[in-house]
């Protein structure tokens, strides 16, 4: 039995076209949006997807603590935040392992992208406060929408974001030539239960989007940062 409940399974919006045969889709994406106030646009990126508890650091799957050497350096920061953290669950993308993008403006390896209280999601704004408390960025924040735009302008508004070049600087891991965003994750701005989670949450990822082989943990390379020997990396 897992230790703690893994992160859910984003749903894509209906107009993504970066969906495979196990995809979920919320078609009913806009009867949702239309129940929030307001959203955020973040983006969507290429790492795997960790948690810091109070019960250690989980990948993916929550049965049991991570393990990996690309969770090295976030396990030696968990143990100095640990007892601090009480019952919030940090989720946040490690990019310290290169996936099939390679990002080239990395100031630190782990951005935060959602914390969980019990069954309670915090909002955007809460996440954004705790993170910083922890000294972590957040995933990059692309626009924030208080008022919806009609169905076919939204779609554009974000298959044009989607199609921008990202903040990381994103290149294609295998060929080397510039990339765009992976994608962009939309979420209430607000705090939602955590069983209302595929109404609250979407995604959009990009068509053609490279899918990391189940291999590559075999030749990993650590990513390098912009001030190599920072917070939470060692040097090589």
């Amino acid at each position: 039995m897992a230790i703690s409940q893994k992160y859910g399974r984003t749903y894509h919006y209906p107009f993504s076209p970066g969906t495979s045969s196990d995809d979920r889709i919320q078609f009913d994406y806009r009867e949702c949006l239309e129940k929030i106030p307001s959203i955020v646009h973040t983006e969507k990126l290429d790492g795997e997807n960790n948690c810091l508890s109070r019960s250690g650091v989980f990948a993916r799957s929550h049965a049991a603590p991570t393990t990996s050497p690309w969770t090295e350096s976030i396990r030696r920061y968990w143990q100095s935040i640990k007892r601090d953290l009480g019952s919030m669950e940090i989720f946040l993308e490690n990019l310290y392992a290169i996936h099939s993008i390679e990002y080239r403006n990395l100031d630190q390896h782990f951005y935060v992208f959602g914390i969980r209280e019990q069954d309670q999601w915090l909002s955007w704004e809460e996440t954004k406060f705790y993170a910083s408390l922890l000294d972590l960025p957040v995933v990059p924040e692309i626009a924030v929408i208080t008022s919806l735009p009609d169905r076919l302008l939204f779609e554009k508004d974000v298959q044009a974001l989607a199609s921008g070049r990202g903040t990381l600087e994103p290149y294609d891991a295998y060929s080397g030539r510039p990339a765009t965003r992976e994608g962009i994750v939309t979420r209430n701005v607000g705090g939602y239960p955590v069983e209302a989670f595929s109404r609250n949450v979407f995604k959009y990822v990009r068509k053609g989007h490279v899918k990391t082989d189940q291999h590559w943990t075999r030749n990993w390379k650590r990513a390098r940062l912009n001030y190599e020997g920072g917070n939470y990396v060692d040097p090589q």
